[in-house]
């Protein structure tokens, strides 16, 4: 008996999702097709024209956009952001500054301060948990 393998495929979303970009700016043979892990990987390896632009330009899907503006998702729709944006709009919040992304970076950047003293004080422990080998 012979085992057939199949090529692993996943949806449009779950593809565009992987690529960093929104899926109703990709092209229309993108959205209605399936891809396949090879073709997945031959994107990010050689992305054509419009993957490029797309990354380049946006519009942006909300990940992107919070990980661009250095806020959560959460820190997104807080501040009202719920559509993708394009580059050009997320440099001009970068501009203004307005209060609630001020906000939003501060909270993030607390996050990160307490994720870091976490992650020590378990270093601390484990390494006192450990305790000398004789």
């Amino acid at each position: 008996m012979t085992s057939h393998k199949t090529a692993q495929t996943m949806k449009p979303a779950t593809a565009a999702k992987k690529l960093g970009v929104y899926l109703q700016a990709t092209p229309a043979e993108f959205q209605e097709g399936v891809v396949s892990r090879s073709e997945l990987n031959a994107l990010q390896a050689d992305p054509p024209q419009w993957l490029q632009d797309l990354r380049r330009n946006g519009p942006h899907p909300r990940p992107v956009v919070a990980a661009k503006l250095g806020v959560s998702i959460a820190g997104l729709a807080r501040g009202g952001v719920t559509e993708p944006l394009t580059t050009e709009q997320i440099d001009a919040l970068k501009d203004e500054q307005p209060e609630w992304l001020r906000r939003e970076r501060a909270t993030q950047a607390e996050v990160r301060k307490e994720a870091v003293r976490i992650k020590e004080k378990n270093a601390a422990r484990d390494g006192q948990a450990e305790g000398p080998q004789d």
